[in-house]
């Protein structure tokens, strides 16, 4: 396998393909939103669920171009943090970023660990949540430590059977509407105690979650072959491959089942499949949780490969900058985010841990697009994807609307966490200061 002349160098293995990063973006964001959060936003909205879900794809299309840039203007592995650093040239704000990324990443693998181990993996054994949402991110630290090949290679194989399983929902209905049985029309009447706006704009952060993940892609760019040329065509494919497959499994899933009885079900989709009769109840739950395992994986993915950023930008302790020699994967950094992970799991439910990933996301996504704009300043010798300067403003424009829509509950956890990042960042400041003071006493007292 060859490298472009134009990818920079990297302790990393390049051996990442256009073909398998938009299969990783997909899969990324094809993961539990869609199968967990359907019955959320038909609880919101009524019927329309697919309006807040296009809403959320054009909101992520304008941070998606803001990515495209910086990403093929500067392929370095920790994404958000990286852009951060060079925009504003102050270490707390790209720690601020960067501990955001990893804050929302960790806490969105322990929500998914916690979806994996719930009622779809109650279909074949009854076991402890807590436990097996445990085991379940053990499970996924082993894939990832064992190469991103391999890992890449698991989300081929598990997005083909997550797309397929979307896909089985939207023939199931068309079977249903086709035999006279449903009502089409359901996907249009709003719920009768709702004003369609506020109901579409606050169904479109449940939907926000269900696009978030496309962001991850900017933390493996240095494992990318040729990343300056297929970036922006995995990114922009991924992103409208997942928005024409959500839209249509909104109307299919309405179309079959009342959207009181989606709201009402931790499991909407599964109440499609029921509703039909036509396709075994466990091996429906077999396909989702291949999908929430899926998104578990490479959001793990991203977290270890952003903390390696981070270590290689001295932002983080430089343990984490430790790659396993034969494996070439981030290994330290691997092993504490699922230890964080792991601890997570155990301080909220799908919900309160969803929705505090789409707040910590959207603080970082307002960082990307200003740092567009400022690094607008910074030309590179090589040619990168440039995106309209409009766009990175409608991207911060965006991040503001939602985030005045979160709750006074989601606004303390994430405080809470970026508390916790700063006191990381104050002590580690500290501690590089003592040991620089340390060195040059031990050096004055040598030229003694």
């Amino acid at each position: 396998m060859t490298t472009s002349q134009a990818d920079p160098e990297t302790r990393l293995s390049r051996t990442v393909s256009g073909r398998l990063l938009y299969l990783f973006i997909l899969g990324d964001v094809l993961g539990a939103g869609v199968y967990a959060l359907v019955g959320e936003m038909a609880g919101e909205v009524g019927g329309p669920v697919w309006l807040p879900l296009l809403v959320a794809l054009g909101l992520a299309l304008l941070t998606a171009g803001s990515y495209a840039e910086l990403v093929t203007k500067y392929p370095r592995a920790g994404g958000a943090a990286v852009f951060a650093e060079r925009a504003f040239r102050q270490p707390v704000i790209s720690f601020l970023v960067g501990f955001s990324m990893l804050a929302a990443g960790v806490t969105s693998a322990a929500g998914l660990s916690l979806a994996f181990a719930g009622d779809y993996f109650g279909t074949f054994v009854d076991a402890p949540e807590r436990l097996v949402a445990v085991l379940f991110l053990l499970a996924v630290a082993a894939l990832n430590a064992r190469g991103i090949r391999e890992s890449l290679g698991a989300n081929v194989a598990m997005t083909v059977i997550e797309v397929s399983g979307l896909v089985v929902i939207v023939v199931l209905a068309l079977v249903v509407l086709g035999r006279g049985d449903g009502d089409l029309a359901r996907a249009t009447r709003f719920a009768d105690d709702t004003t369609p706006a506020l109901a579409v704009l606050s169904g479109a952060i449940l939907a926000y979650y269900s696009f978030v993940g496309f962001e991850t892609s900017a933390n493996v760019v240095e494992e990318v072959r040729d990343v300056r040329r297929v970036y922006p065509r995995a990114l922009f494919g991924a992103l409208l491959t997942a928005g024409a497959v959500y839209v249509a499994v909104g109307v299919a899933a309405v179309a079959v089942v009342e959207p009181d009885t989606l709201a009402g079900s931790s499991g909407p989709l599964l109440e499609v499949v029921t509703r039909t009769g036509a396709v075994p109840t466990w091996l429906f739950s077999l396909v989702a949780l291949v999908a929430v395992a899926n998104g578990a994986l490479l959001t793990m993915i991203m977290s270890s490969r952003l903390a390696y950023g981070m270590a290689e930008q001295r932002l983080l302790p430089a343990a984490l900058g430790r790659v396993l020699p034969r494996r070439r994967t981030p290994g330290v950094a691997i092993v504490v985010t699922t230890f964080v992970a792991v601890g997570l799991v155990f301080t909220g439910d799908l919900a309160s841990l969803a929705e505090t990933v789409v707040l910590l996301l959207l603080l970082v996504f307002i960082s990307t697009n200003v740092a567009v704009l400022v690094l607008r300043r910074d030309p590179v010798a090589q040619p990168h994807f440039r995106v309209a300067t409009v766009v990175p403003w409608l991207g911060v424009g965006s991040c503001v609307l939602l985030l005045t829509q979160q709750s006074g509950e989601t606004w303390l956890r994430a405080g809470t966490l970026l508390l916790l990042g700063l006191l990381l960042y104050v002590t580690m400041r500290a501690l590089r200061g003592r040991d620089g003071r340390t060195g040059a006493t031990e050096d004055s007292s040598a030229a003694g």
